[in-house]
C-alpha cells in the first residue's frame, strides 16, 4: 500500500484538528495543505518508525510550530485572527494542542509526548491548564438541537457543568429556529438528523441568516461531512462522543467567539 493509501483515512480528522486548533476551515485547511506538500516534496522524510496517522499528524505539528497562524497573516485575516490574538494572551499554543489531541482527536498521553516532544506528565499538566484556562475565559448561553433525549439531557449536564447556561433544547428546525429568536444564544449545539426528519444544518442556517452565532454539529458519520469539497463546519463532534471531547469542542468555539473575545 503506498504512503497516500495510508495517510488518506486519517485527512478528514486532521482537518477537523487543524480546523479546531486554528479557529477556522481556511486557515485549518491551508496547514493541512501545506503538510501534505510537505510529504510530497520529501516522502523519505515522513516518520515510518510510527503508525501512519501519528506520522501525519507529526508532519502537520512540524509545519504548524515554523509558522503559527499568528505569525502568518498572509494565511487568511479577518477577525478572528484578532479574536484569537486576544485569547492566546491568556492560553499559549502548546496546553491548547494538547488539550485537542487528547480530548478531540483520541491520542493516549504518550502518543501527544511524541507528536509535540514533551515528556508525558508535561503534557498531563498542558491538559489540565488547558481545561481550567479556557473555562475561565468565557460563559455563554447554549440552544442544543437534539431530538434523542437521552443525548440531549447528558448534552446539557455537561454545558451547565462548564458553568454555561442552556436557553432551550430543541427537537425540530422550527423550534430551533423558533427558541433562537426568542432567546438569542451564544453558541448551538446541533444534531445532524433532527425528529421529524428536518436538518440540523438547515436549522443552523436560519438560525445564521439571523445573527453569527458559533456552531458545534454532532454526528455519527463526519466523513460526510469532512470532504473538503463544500463549506464545512470547523467543529464537529463524533457521536457516539466523550463527555471531554464536548468539553474540548465547546471550550474552542468560545475560544475564537467575537462575542466573548477579552477586550
Amino acid at each position: 500500500m503506498s504512503l497516500g493509501q495510508q495517510l488518506h483515512p486519517h485527512l478528514p480528522f486532521l482537518r477537523r484538528y487543524a480546523r479546531a486548533l486554528t479557529g477556522s476551515q481556511a486557515h485549518g485547511d491551508a496547514y493541512v495543505r501545506a503538510t501534505l506538500e510537505a510529504i510530497v516534496a520529501a516522502p523519505e522524510e515522513f516518520p515510518r518508525e510510527v503508525d501512519p496517522r501519528l506520522g501525519l499528524y507529526k508532519t502537520f505539528h512540524a509545519i504548524w510550530s515554523s509558522s503559527h497562524l499568528e505569525d502568518t497573516p498572509s494565511i487568511g485575516g479577518g477577525g478572528q485572527e484578532a479574536i484569537a490574538q486576544a485569547r492566546l494572551a491568556r492560553l499559549t499554543p502548546l496546553p491548547r494542542q494538547a488539550l485537542l489531541l487528547t480530548a478531540l482527536e483520541g491520542f493516549t498521553v504518550d502518543d501527544v509526548s511524541y507528536l509535540i516532544s514533551l515528556e508525558p506528565d508535561e503534557v498531563e499538566g498542558l491538559v489540565e491548564e488547558a481545561l481550567s484556562e479556557i473555562e475561565a475565559q468565557t460563559r455563554a448561553k447554549v440552544l442544543i438541537i437534539e431530538d434523542e433525549p437521552i443525548i440531549a439531557m447528558d448534552i446539557e449536564t455537561i454545558v451547565r457543568d462548564l458553568g454555561h447556561e442552556v436557553t432551550a433544547i430543541a427537537v425540530t428546525r422550527e423550534d430551533a429556529v423558533r427558541e433562537a429568536m426568542a432567546d438569542r444564544p451564544g453558541l448551538v449545539l446541533a444534531d445532524i438528523q433532527l425528529a421529524d426528519d428536518s436538518s440540523g444544518i438547515d436549522a443552523v442556517k436560519d438560525i445564521l441568516t439571523e445573527f453569527s452565532v458559533p456552531v458545534i454539529f454532532i454526528t455519527a458519520f463526519p466523513e460526510r461531512l469532512l470532504t473538503g469539497e463544500r463549506p464545512e463546519p470547523t467543529f464537529l463532534i463524533t457521536k457516539p462522543f466523550q463527555r471531554s471531547t464536548v468539553k474540548a469542542a465547546i471550550s474552542q468555539a468560545l475560544f475564537f467567539d467575537e462575542a466573548t473575545a477579552p477586550v
